[in-house]
């Protein structure tokens, strides 16, 4: 059976679908917002999880609606995808390089929502305009705004996770970095390793 779910949210600010499925699948990937797209790619390709989102937002405004609701939407269809934690790894810890760049995440799907942030994200925007791709992008995301995605997720998802920048300086670098360092994480976590449910307790 395929863990997978699918997540509809509308407020006034964001709406959002979202589906996710932790065993496979490819990305399709519009926010309206051209470098939380890009991460959310980043995301998919590097833990393995099918992934779709579409969502329109308040973008008029700025992008921190879309990329905070995003991040919870996320959250809620991964709590709602992982059940109820059976056979699973639960713990993982990845250590990614881009270049200069080094951040590890460390990952515990613990049934409880915790978020220790750890990147010097000394730019308050995207500023690295190397990749002509991405180069629309440049100057309209608030670095700030990665931390409350995280915040976000981990909340929802109801997981314990550590991002850790070791060395960087330019900031997209970083940020990639730690978008793929926490799907790599992820896709550890989550593989399935047995039957039995990863506590003492017996529930997660």
């Amino acid at each position: 059976m395929m863990r997978k779910a699918e997540i509809e949210r509308n407020t006034r600010e964001t709406q959002i679908k979202l589906s996710l499925c932790l065993d496979g699948g490819s990305y399709s990937i519009n926010t309206g917002c051209g470098f939380l797209d890009h991460m959310l790619e980043l995301f998919s390709v590097h833990s393995g999880f099918g992934l779709e989102v579409h969502c329109n937002g308040d973008v008029r405004v700025d992008y921190h609606h879309t990329v905070e609701d995003v991040g919870i939407v996320l959250g809620q269809a991964f709590n709602q995808a992982i059940g109820d934690k059976r056979g699973i790894a639960r713990y993982a810890d990845v250590t990614i390089p881009m270049d200069e760049a080094l951040v590890l995440c460390a990952a515990d799907i613990s049934g409880r929502g915790t978020l220790n942030y750890s990147l010097k994200i000394e730019s308050a925007k995207v500023t690295d305009d190397s990749d002509e791709i991405h180069a629309k992008a440049v100057g309209l995301f608030d670095t700030e705004l990665i931390e409350e995605f995280f915040i976000a997720f981990v909340r929802e998802a109801r997981i314990t996770l550590h991002l850790v920048q070791l060395f960087g300086k330019n900031t997209h670098h970083i940020v990639e970095c730690a978008f793929k360092a926490f799907a790599r994480a992820m896709k550890c976590a989550t593989v399935l390793t047995g039957n039995d449910i990863p506590s003492s307790k017996g529930v997660l």
